[in-house]
């Protein structure tokens, strides 16, 4: 295992490492100290990525999984793995290679945290069984939270932002009298509402891949918030009080809706992974193919097609967009121009 120059430096450090205890006056002798970093010692989180990042490469060595552009796809953040195999076979060799690595240099794999997850192409398959591997068993879910998003098996994202806009009503709830509250102004509240609900609802929107009914659904969350900020309007002709409507909503609010919001973030991120290079695993990730063939019958959505989709708002829609993203100023432009149609 290489570290660097600087890694290196910092570890020797710690190699032989002598204390003193002193009472009052009194001081003992030295004597080394052999039981390890405490928690929240500085180096701590340093040697864990080295012995992580160590046990990942041994894996990843003659190892049979599931393949995008020619790279085994093992992802690693943190201490989040997440292991993609074509077959339950190759799925439980990498997973054991993994455990072996790690139990080798002292780290354990949790079960209790661990999930085992199929995404079939038959969206009616039967129950999903648990997996064992290294007498440990891995419970079979339909949906699980990975760094904070939620994965399903049947790669939807209507779970993920239904429980995006959860967050965003228990967060709306907790300041909603200070959202009808007469002493504050509108743009006050406003910028409340933009600040402290909206990136909750919008966490992780980069990589959805939107339809009408999630735009639908999306669209009601946010207009249920800028009714409670403008309050009600009195009708002209009978004089009662009475919710404002959607197009009245648009008028006062002067800012991108939710839609655009989700479309300039999407598209900035695009632009940024299309900048990135064949040497980064998000790059490869975006231009590779995966393996076999998409079914038969109408197909889903896919990002890609939402990035089309907003340049042609915006009439690029016949340019390789990723060529195009390639200048920062051009590229820029575009997000504004999709944000402020």
């Amino acid at each position: 295992m290489i570290f660097q120059d600087k890694g290196l430096k910092v570890l020797k450090r710690y190699t032989f490492l002598c204390s003193r205890v002193r009472v009052c006056k009194n001081v003992s002798d030295r004597f080394p100290i052999r039981n390890g970093l405490k928690q929240g010692d500085a180096l701590s989180p340093l040697l864990f990525n080295f012995a992580l990042k160590y046990a990942i490469r041994r894996v990843q060595v003659n190892q049979d999984g599931f393949k995008l552009n020619g790279t085994h796809q093992l992802l690693v953040y943190a201490d989040d793995v997440n292991i993609l195999g074509g077959s339950i076979h190759s799925l439980k060799e990498n997973a054991e290679a993994l455990v072996a690595a790690t139990r080798d240099i002292g780290l354990e794999v949790s079960a209790d945290k661990t999930k085992y997850m199929v995404m079939p192409r038959d969206q009616n398959a039967g129950r999903i069984h648990s997996v064992s591997i290294d007498n440990s068993t891995f419970e079979g879910v339909k949906e699980f939270k990975y760094l904070g998003t939620t994965l399903t098996y049947q790669n939807s994202i209507a779970e993920e932002i239904k429980s995006r806009l959860r967050s965003g009503n228990v967060y709306y709830h907790s300041v909603q009298n200070l959202l009808s509250s007469r002493l504050l102004s509108k743009n006050l509240k406003i910028k409340i509402y933009r600040t402290i609900i909206l990136p909750i609802v919008l966490y992780g929107c980069e990589t959805w891949s939107l339809t009408l009914r999630e735009v639908r659904k999306l669209r009601v969350f946010e207009n249920m918030v800028l009714r409670r900020i403008f309050g009600p309007r009195r009708d002209e002709l009978t004089g009662e009080w009475r919710r404002l409507h959607n197009e009245e909503l648009n008028g006062l609010y002067s800012s991108p809706n939710i839609v655009r919001v989700i479309k300039s973030i999407r598209m900035r991120w695009a632009g940024h992974v299309a900048r990135m290079g064949e040497e980064k695993g998000v790059y490869r990730v975006l231009v590779g193919k995966p393996e076999g063939r998409r079914p038969l019958g109408r197909h889903r959505r896919r990002w890609v097609d939402n990035i089309r989709m907003d340049l042609q708002e915006v009439g690029c829609g016949y340019m390789v967009w990723i060529g195009l993203a390639q200048d920062k100023d051009s590229w820029r432009t575009l997000v504004s121009a999709v944000m402020n149609l």
